[in-house]
């Protein structure tokens, strides 16, 4: 991990300061997609494109099913900071998943915060969940949340509004949150971050939460579910949470893994010498770390009902 820091010390850190650059970031994954859009047929698997649907409210969702009958089926929120990113992006992840665990992915392809905002990007999340919590081909199956960086922020949001539909949150059977932004007011470890935090910019992302939310003060925007830190977790499913020692995201992990607590059981674990986004790094940290969530996913699964 170390060694792998060092090349990251040499890269720009990611940091929102205007819309004309997601954009264009977003323009070359979508480019380098289309190169690469048969690579699932290299695990043995297909993806189906489709829209979820809700009371009006609808999502496009992408959807990776295992060979056989599905165990259970995953929710996954992909990161990109709210303005980048799509549900295609994490297949190579979601495939391993969905091979090891024999469950189904649906990954959200939500809405992005350069031209909607954020409350736009939590309404697309809870139409999918609600959809996929109610749609037959996955009734009775157990439901795993997953969500990295600002997908995870999104998932615990959620799994906070999911509270008033108790009867899908209780299909829920765990969650597991990579490294996710849980107050948009900045942690501690956020506000305390030096200039030389690696593959984020941490002294600007104060500055990037209130772009995003440029109509609120910070008593708006520590209120739950847009910060989920300060939400209310009686009744949300046991958790599975991870965090980069060198991120400045670090605090948000921490904090609130000891308010989950509370209500659930939760397992956290702060990774060594890691940096926010670890588990794409080519790294025995990180082929552990998706081996271990994966194994915890199968457990869930199997302990649903």
């Amino acid at each position: 991990m170390r060694r792998f820091n060092k090349k990251l010390a040499w890269l720009p850190r990611f940091r929102i300061r205007n819309r004309v650059t997601p954009r264009l970031i977003q323009a070359l994954l979508r480019g380098s997609q289309i190169v690469g859009a048969k690579r699932l047929l290299k695990h043995g698997l297909e993806a189906e494109s489709t829209v979820a649907r809700v009371n009006g409210s609808s999502v496009p969702v992408r959807i990776i099913r295992p060979q056989g009958k599905p165990a259970g089926v995953v929710l996954d929120f992909h990161g990109g900071g709210w303005v980048i990113g799509n549900a295609q992006m994490d297949d190579d992840l979601n495939a391993a998943m969905v091979n090891a665990c024999n469950v189904a992915v649906v990954s959200v392809d939500y809405r992005l915060a350069v031209n909607t905002p954020v409350e736009g990007l939590m309404e697309d999340c809870l139409c999918a969940a609600r959809w996929l919590l109610s749609c037959e081909e996955f009734a009775d199956l157990p439901v795993i949340v997953v969500g990295e960086s600002a997908g995870g922020h999104l998932a615990a949001a959620t799994l906070l509004a999911l509270k008033h539909w108790p009867d899908l949150l209780q299909r829920v059977s765990g969650t597991v949150l990579y490294y996710g932004v849980y107050d948009l007011t900045g942690t501690a470890s956020v506000r305390a971050a030096t200039s030389e935090t690696l593959l984020l910019d941490g002294p600007g992302m104060v500055d990037a939460f209130r772009l995003l939310t440029p109509n609120m003060n910070d008593q708006q925007r520590q209120q739950a579910p847009l910060s989920p830190l300060y939400g209310d977790f009686s009744g949300l499913p046991p958790a599975l949470l991870f965090a980069g020692e060198l991120d400045p995201l670090r605090d948000d992990t921490l904090d609130i893994a000891r308010r989950w607590a509370e209500s659930a059981a939760v397992e956290v674990h702060l990774l060594p010498s890691s940096a926010h986004g670890f588990i794409h790094f080519p790294s025995a940290m990180a082929e552990r770390v998706l081996a271990h969530s994966r194994a915890w996913i199968s457990k869930r699964v199997a302990a649903f009902g």
